[in-house]
């Protein structure tokens, strides 16, 4: 099709080479994300595969109703989000992370070695914190975002997201994942630390 233009226009060396460069930097230009919005999108695709294969994990091990039950909303939320997102890299053409990284590899491995309310607790632990981290990456993306289309991404997602966190804290109380419910527990009244 370049071949074409190129003929069509009546160009010829050099100056076909300067048509292409200058076709070629303008698609680069309408599709590249500058580092902040690639990490940010390299980061979500990471975090949501995770919440996916940890949600399925609690569906499987979890002995609580309530934490089986916020596990599938994982596995059901977080694959939309990862199609949502695997749509905007495909337009943006960005090849997304493959796998879910060490960090959140390590944590699954620990994780599917537990089973019962040894599960449910850490595992409940592990969402609050990370609902937590990624509340706040995504509201740094929704404002400070510089590309419009990883930007609504985020801006949209995010009520999700806080939604996670708010069901996660109230599960996580009730499974006494929260150290400082554990301490009143055991030791009588909890001092409160700042997260």
């Amino acid at each position: 099709m370049r071949s074409v233009f190129i003929r069509a226009a009546g160009l010829t060396g050099f100056a076909a080479a300067l048509a292409l460069s200058g076709a070629a930097r303008a698609q680069s230009d309408k599709s590249a994300l500058n580092s902040a919005d690639s990490k940010f999108v390299a980061e979500a695709a990471q975090g949501g595969m995770a919440e996916v294969e940890l949600g399925r994990l609690a569906a499987q091990k979890a002995q609580s109703d309530d934490v089986k039950k916020f596990g599938q909303r994982m596995v059901d939320d977080h694959t939309k989000a990862n199609d949502q997102l695997k749509q905007i890299a495909a337009q943006k053409d960005v090849t997304l992370p493959s796998d879910v990284g060490s960090r959140n590899r390590a944590a699954i491995d620990r994780l599917s070695k537990l089973s019962g309310a040894d599960f449910d607790r850490a595992y409940m632990r592990l969402m609050v914190r990370d609902h937590r981290k990624d509340v706040s990456e995504f509201q740094k993306e929704a404002n400070n975002g510089k590309d419009a289309d990883v930007k609504n991404f985020a801006s949209s997602t995010l009520p999700t997201l806080q939604d996670h966190l708010k069901e996660a804290e109230r599960i996580a109380g009730e499974a006494g994942a929260h150290s400082a419910d554990r301490r009143k527990t055991t030791s009588g009244p909890a001092t409160e630390t700042k997260k």
